[in-house]
């Protein structure tokens, strides 16, 4: 088998055990379990359950039978698995790595790489389809509230054809997630304005979309984005570990519309978010100078950022005199420092907002400048390492729809 760049496939595990455990055939567990058993990687890093389905905690698995703990997906996983991997494994400096990302980690992981705080040799991108994520609390609420349903009875949620499904023993309860997100529920803020829906820039993408036919439901769309991803591919398909078949045409329109429809989705909600703005920094602080005056400088969003990785930083308190300490007020001028260091590189994660602790809209203003930084000089944070900007021209078009 000689796998190319954009070829795409069908597949499920021909593991019996991880098939019925994994999302949709189990081939990206099934995957990382040949990378740790051959010795290609030295560690897995994914994501598990905590406490339940709606605490998500990053792990690094070593051992080859405790790959199963990172089969399936958890939608109130709101991690940007990046910050894990730079922090506290070194960069992959140390080891080499296989990484189970969402869209926005792979973008963070790129952004990282370039600045060579993530050793691209050292890291195997194993990209997922994301849709969006939820916050915990609110979808606990949501679901006891609106599904009139008992949080703890939940087995599964998914979002398909336009609407939030929650599954429990007893049976499915869908609505339609445009008017949960009307109400302010569903989806994180940050996932309903992201670009990048099928992970592009990782080495290889796996999802649901587009598999239809006698193995809807039961196997895994793959598409092959760089050469590394292609050469993993191969060793797998032939070991034996994966049933690999075609893509139905049909299968690949569909999928092609899936994504044109949500990305849709992102730029109809990218426009209200920036209403009002210009996207020239000043503009965009003076928009938000009330959001910001509650700010109270407990660092809460340099921390959760995973583009913030500097040994010394300059915003502690003993900083220069023109960083507010103590108990001066920290706005603008600790936000507006923050910006200068990271403006170019934020892919849209939601970490800040997600710990904001004032409810400052931190995300939406990062974003909203970011996007000018895009417009003017053409540069997608988190995408091709080095060479062309893949897919501009296919963002672009989409746009236009």
């Amino acid at each position: 088998m000689s796998t190319k760049i954009n070829d795409m496939y069908y597949a499920y595990s021909a593991i019996e055990d991880i098939r019925k455990k994994g999302e949709y055939g189990g081939v990206v567990t099934t995957i990382m379990k040949y990378l740790l058993e051959e010795g290609i990687v030295d560690g897995i890093v994914g994501v598990s359950e905590g406490q339940d389905i709606y605490d998500a905690v990053p792990i690094l698995v070593t051992d080859p039978a405790d790959v199963i703990k990172t089969a399936g997906s958890i939608h109130c996983g709101t991690l940007n698995i990046a910050k894990f991997v730079s922090k506290y494994l070194n960069g992959a400096r140390d080891m080499k790595l296989a990484v189970a990302c969402k869209p926005c980690d792979a973008m963070t992981i790129r952004e990282l790489m370039k600045k060579d705080n993530i050793i691209e040799d050292n890291v195997v991108m194993i990209g997922v389809n994301c849709g969006g994520t939820m916050s915990p609390v609110p979808t606990i609420n949501m679901i006891r509230d609106v599904y009139e349903l008992d949080p703890k009875d939940v087995i599964k949620e998914e979002i398909s054809k336009g609407k939030l499904i929650i599954e429990t023993v007893d049976g499915e309860k869908a609505l339609k997630i445009d008017d949960l997100e009307e109400n302010g529920m569903g989806r994180r803020e940050n996932c309903r304005r992201c670009n990048l829906k099928i992970p592009m820039n990782a080495d290889l993408g796996f999802g649901n979309w587009g598999v239809i036919g006698e193995l809807a439901g039961k196997a895994t769309f793959v598409e092959v984005f760089s050469d590394k991803g292609a050469e993993i591919w191969d060793k797998v398909v032939e070991s034996g570990l994966i049933e690999v078949t075609d893509p139905k045409e049909k299968g690949i329109e569909i999928r092609t519309n899936i994504n044109n429809f949500m990305l849709g989705q992102s730029f109809a909600k990218k426009e209200s978010d920036y209403a009002g703005t210009t996207g020239d920094i000043i503009d965009v602080f003076y928009h938000y100078r009330d959001e910001f005056s509650k700010c109270m400088k407990c660092y809460g969003c340099r921390e959760a950022c995973p583009l913030c990785f500097c040994d010394d930083c300059c915003l502690e308190t003993e900083g220069p005199d023109w960083v507010p300490g103590g108990y001066t007020p920290a706005a603008p001028f600790f936000h507006l420092t923050r910006l200068v260091h990271m403006a170019d590189s934020c892919t849209n994660c939601g970490q800040c907002s997600e710990v904001c602790p004032c409810e400052i809209p931190v995300a939406k203003v990062w974003s909203t400048v970011n996007n000018k930084i895009r417009e003017i000089y053409g540069y997608f944070p988190g995408m091709a390492t080095t060479g062309p900007i893949p897919f501009t021209d296919h963002v672009s078009k989409v746009k236009r729809l």
